[in-house]
């Protein structure tokens, strides 16, 4: 008589979930994410006398955690070939930093006139924003070794913010609600006797530029000329 065991279920031959076999699949995911804007500087931010921002030492993305989940549609093509629809709703949060050039400290300033320092000012604009995105993505995996194997994915994604563009517009760094990225990622599925998980990490990359100009603030509006948004998340399917 022979007991099963956990290494049988796991790196046997003996589990069948996952619905290989099937044309049509489902699943769902958990993700956590960094994520921050890439900020291009604009022509007049490198001419000071021709700009509002003539104050700004520099503009500074950083990066963010945020959460994500969401539902994975599966048609199968091959055994190794699928198309993936995974709607999801993330959570994200934007810190931008601006430094601006530094004024005489009038505590510093000695007897003789001179100043052995000056103040330098920095603040940190926030915006958060709940995303709807809509991954379109093709999935390529290696033939299966026991219970694993390797994939990688790649795709693209419609994004739109479910705040009112009006109520953006009060922010101090103003972006636009909508926009599209370029998904690519890898992961690895492991078969367990009653389902399927795939731990996977996807980057992601803002291809329109988000960036409202007439709605931020004018001290630092004509220094910027794009931003796009980036993204690495982690990904825990289960299917």
């Amino acid at each position: 008589m022979t007991l099963p065991s956990f290494g049988q279920g796991m790196f046997g031959l003996t589990s069948g979930s996952g619905s290989d076999n099937r044309t049509i699949s489902y699943g769902f995911f958990l993700a956590a994410h960094t994520n921050r804007y890439q900020i291009k500087y604009s022509d007049a931010f490198m001419n000071p006398a021709t700009t509002s921002s003539a104050g700004v030492q520099g503009i500074y993305a950083q990066n963010n955690p945020g959460f994500s989940l969401g539902f994975i549609g599966i048609l199968r093509f091959h055994d190794q070939v699928q198309l993936l629809f995974t709607p999801k709703v993330g959570f994200y949060e934007y810190k931008t930093e601006v430094r601006y050039f530094g004024s005489e400290d009038p505590s510093l300033i000695n007897t003789d006139g001179y100043t052995d320092g000056n103040i330098n000012t920095s603040q940190v604009l926030t915006s958060e924003a709940t995303m709807v995105e809509l991954p379109l993505l093709f999935k390529y995996r290696s033939q299966r070794f026991n219970n694993t194997r390797m994939y990688f994915i790649g795709g693209a994604s419609y994004n739109f913010r479910t705040k009112a563009q009006d109520e953006a517009d009060i922010e101090d760094l103003v972006t636009t609600g909508q926009d599209v990225s370029l998904e690519m990622g890898m992961g690895f599925e492991i078969y367990f006797k009653y389902f399927k998980f795939a731990p996977e990490i996807r980057f992601s990359h803002g291809l329109t530029n988000a960036y409202r100009r007439e709605n931020t603030i004018p001290e630092i509006a004509d220094a910027i000329s794009s931003i796009k948004r980036r993204s690495i998340t982690l990904y825990l399917n289960f299917q």
